[in-house]
């Protein structure tokens, strides 16, 4: 079962529309350790206030020449990495380290500020192969910064976690994730049973030491090495949850951060499968319009076509089939853009037509499948970590009572976002921490809130629920009214020049400044 809502960086999903299809990894080929792990435990670390002994924050790392993968080749000569070792779990500091993989490019200018670190969503989002990508979009704030990215426990080469093989996973995208039967229901839930089994079988005891708060910890020790007095930081989407969390457990530690495609930590588990099926009907609706269309009457059209697919699915030049739940994973990606609506309707055309073949490569690009049917790892870290941290489990009888007001919000979307609160982590190996993430961070400094009003994975009123949750004179909401996931980037100087003269120069824009 995958599921088709991620909170990603928008570049992450506009890489995935121009490549057709990511070229899909696996952790063994990347360093992870996959030998000799313990069984998990029930205890999930992260939740003490341990700090790191002095081994770990006097470690020096030994930058070098990042290498080429078994999937991508190496960066240019501008970008070192490294490792960087962390407990692997934070109430024993000084107990197991794990290993986790550190870019960066060095500043350019004379008056360097210090390290920016990016996390760009997920969660389960590689920094390490995105940052160099990312680069050209960040270029001025290298003058003042070296940019530094890692990939987070749990994903890529830093210990990643890969529950199933490629057939495994080829098999589950004919799982029915909307399930209209009793043989479907049953098929569902098992195959969401199947996949944490063989999560805890790859990741063994670090299944229970994922979690956003151990990564916050991570963060922290990673300021100490790289010899920060302060974190500066640059969150999007579910990266912007992370930012929360780690202010809240370091308030004085905060430097410049900035969250962009802000995620509503006010939200629990049905809470934001809801706001999803709220933003991406939005994106819809938007797209809609932009054809000429009435957005009810389209959707409801886009509704039927799927039903359709559900009961006898579309065939593709690839012989494979496309399914309801590949073709609901195709019509996503490319809501994540604007510049992508366009594809949009030719893939949407051709279905229409008896023609899957458009939407089956977007849904493979966003499943990270390549052309020999490998494919990546990027949702089985996301729901390792989003597992860990989520402590609600909604049972099938409790969405079933759920699904007429996921489908008011959204014809299209919502019946699958709704089966997804009950069916992502159940039957999960070990127990979530919180049902809604901790974000207070009294005495920090201000922190720049973004929010996009037509952002369609972390839809605009969470940049407001961050900013009230962060606290009174630390949360500063920057607003863009525009379409896609995410601001910064995307095409209005007036939100990146904002954004530029707060990490260059500490300008804090007025809270509620509008970009428009």
């Amino acid at each position: 079962m995958t599921r088709f809502v991620r909170w990603t960086a928008v570049g992450t999903a506009a890489a995935l529309l121009v490549a057709g299809c990511s070229s899909g990894s696996s952790s063994d080929d990347k360093g992870g350790r996959k030998t000799g792990r313990a069984q998990p435990s029930a205890q999930s670390s992260g939740t003490s206030g341990a700090g790191p002994t002095s081994a770990l924050t006097s470690q020096k790392l030994d930058w070098g020449r990042c290498k080429a993968t078994a999937d991508s080749s190496a960066p240019g000569t501008d970008w070192q990495c490294a490792t960087l070792k962390a407990p692997l779990d934070w109430s024993k500091p000084d107990g197991e380290t794990i290993r986790l993989a550190l870019i960066r490019t060095k500043a350019r200018g004379d008056n360097r500020i210090g390290s920016l670190l990016f996390n760009f969503g997920g969660p389960g989002g590689s920094g390490v192969s995105t940052m160099p990508a990312y680069a050209a979009t960040v270029s001025s704030l290298r003058e003042r910064y070296d940019l530094v990215s890692w990939d987070p426990r749990g994903v890529g080469a830093s210990e990643g976690v890969r529950c199933r093989d490629d057939k495994e996973i080829q098999a589950a995208e004919s799982v029915d994730i909307s399930p209209d039967t009793t043989a479907e229901e049953r098929a569902y839930f098992q195959d969401a049973a199947d996949f944490g089994k063989g999560c805890a079988k790859d990741a063994g005891e670090m299944l229970a030491h994922v979690s956003t708060t151990d990564t916050a910890r991570d963060m922290d020790l990673m300021r100490q090495v790289l010899g920060d007095k302060k974190t500066h930081y640059f969150g999007i989407s579910y990266g912007t949850e992370l930012g929360g969390v780690y202010a809240h457990l370091f308030p004085k530690n905060v430097g410049r951060l900035v969250l962009d495609a802000v995620v509503d930590p006010s939200a629990d588990t049905v809470g934001h499968a809801q706001n999803q099926a709220r933003g991406f009907q939005r994106a819809l609706d938007g797209y809609l319009k932009s054809t000429g269309q009435d957005p009810k009457q389209g959707s409801q059209k886009i509704a039927d076509l799927l039903k359709e697919i559900d009961a006898k699915p579309l065939s593709t030049s690839s012989g494979r089939e496309l399914t309801q739940t590949l073709a609901v994973t195709g019509i996503i990606l490319p809501l994540y853009s604007q510049d992508s609506w366009p594809t949009l309707t030719s893939a949407l055309e051709a279905a229409e037509q008896g023609d899957g073949s458009e939407l089956l490569a977007l849904a493979d690009g966003y499943n990270e499948r390549d052309p020999s049917g490998r494919y990546g790892t990027t949702t089985h870290s996301q729901r390792v970590i989003s597992c860990l941290d989520d402590k609600q489990r909604p049972t099938a009888a409790e969405t079933k009572k759920l699904l007429p007001q996921f489908e008011r919000i959204s014809p299209v979307f919502g019946a699958f976002l709704g089966w997804d609160t009950a069916g992502w982590c159940h039957d999960w190996p070990v127990a979530g921490q919180h049902e809604t993430p901790e974000v207070s961070a009294p005495g920090a400094a201000p922190i720049l809130v973004v929010g996009n009003t037509g952002d369609p994975a972390t839809p605009y009123e969470g940049a407001r629920k961050m900013a009230d949750e962060l606290g009174k004179d630390v949360g500063v909401v920057l607003t863009w009214k525009g379409e896609g996931h995410g601001a910064y980037g995307s095409g209005s100087d007036c939100v990146d020049s904002a954004v530029n003269a707060y990490l260059l120069a500490g300008t804090v824009p007025r809270d509620g400044r509008i970009c428009s």
